[in-house]
């Protein structure tokens, strides 16, 4: 396990899920301007869980996996335990990833015994997509200490490790700032504090907490741009890099988490009550409208290839799965 000394970041479960590496940016400057134009809308779905179940059902195993173990490298306080005890549907169509003050089986963290567990979720092996529109529908927890995320990283991080792998956070929050998420990329030479992106505030004092609200990518091979509620604000390009390799044309994989205290949230503190919920409505992947989708197969569900009826990029097109031969869709 990489030992870092720079802020930010939960570790990453590599092929095995397992936790072992971490990045993510230092904290923009400031907020990003007020958004100007409204985000790209999307076509053919290629993944998307509504999160429909009975209550207390933990979330698709045929879509996501759950990680265990803490999180040494960004000095987090929480345990990620397995199956629906922290992460589980409500019978409404949302997912629950719920933060409690607990140690209900004596479970080691980095610093002792464990204060906290909550939950964390990867669609890896299960579903990877290169370029498109990417976007969770969301409710964040409130309090200091707070740190839920959507991000997603490449599926070759086991091979190349981080950041080589590259790593884009669609949405991070964190506690002591209620009214702002962040929008970061990573890769070789821009990672943790060196990570490039851009914060979204929202107006008039308004948190995030208080609502649902979309947050969403869309990804093209030279470009990636980020939105709240359809509205972009902020894109990043080759050229935002001065020369460093641009780490993002390759299939990625999704990931939810709540992670509890850390070098860039701080711990929970008197003011923190417990338990805190992140909570999930949607979660959907598409080809864009743009025509700079990825060429080749697009791996869906259960390790199957996406096959996108005739390449047509309209709206409503239909798709069906097909076990990946090596041949293109």
């Amino acid at each position: 396990m990489l030992m870092r000394t720079t802020w930010r970041r939960r570790t990453v479960l590599g092929a095995l899920a397992l936790l072992c590496w971490s990045g993510l940016a230092a904290p923009p400057t400031g907020a990003a301007q007020p958004p100007t134009t409204t985000a790209a809308t999307a076509a053919a779905a290629t993944f998307s869980d509504e999160f429909d179940g009975p209550a207390g059902a933990a979330a698709d195993p045929a879509k996501w996996q759950t990680e265990t173990g803490d999180n040494v490298n960004n000095h987090e306080r929480q345990y990620y335990t397995a199956g629906n005890r922290n992460a589980a549907l409500d019978g409404q169509g949302h997912l629950v990833i719920t933060a409690r003050r607990e140690n209900p089986a004596n479970y080691t963290c980095w610093y002792g015994r464990c204060e906290y567990t909550s939950a964390r979720l990867n669609t890896s092996g299960r579903f990877t997509q290169a370029y498109g529109h990417v976007e969770a529908r969301l409710k964040v927890p409130r309090g200091q200490g707070m740190w839920p995320a959507f991000w997603m990283l490449g599926n070759d991080i086991g091979q190349v490790g981080w950041p080589n792998s590259g790593e884009i956070d669609v949405m991070e929050n964190v506690g002591f700032e209620p009214s702002t998420i962040h929008g970061t990329i990573h890769g070789p030479g821009y990672s943790g504090s060196g990570g490039i992106g851009a914060a979204y505030t929202l107006p008039g004092g308004q948190a995030f907490a208080d609502a649902f609200h979309t947050f969403a990518v869309d990804w093209a091979p030279d470009s990636i741009s980020w939105s709240v509620d359809g509205a972009v604000y902020q894109r990043r390009t080759p050229a935002d890099l001065g020369g460093r390799t641009w780490a993002f044309n390759k299939p990625f994989f999704l990931i939810l988490n709540l992670a509890v205290g850390g070098y860039w949230p701080g711990d929970p503190d008197g003011s923190t009550t417990f338990p805190q919920q992140l909570v999930v409505d949607h979660v959907r992947v598409t080809t864009s409208d743009t025509g700079t989708g990825r060429t080749g197969p697009i791996t869906g569900l259960a390790g199957k290839c996406v096959d996108v009826a005739g390449a047509n990029p309209a709206n409503g097109t239909p798709v069906q799965l097909y076990d990946c031969n090596g041949t293109p869709a």
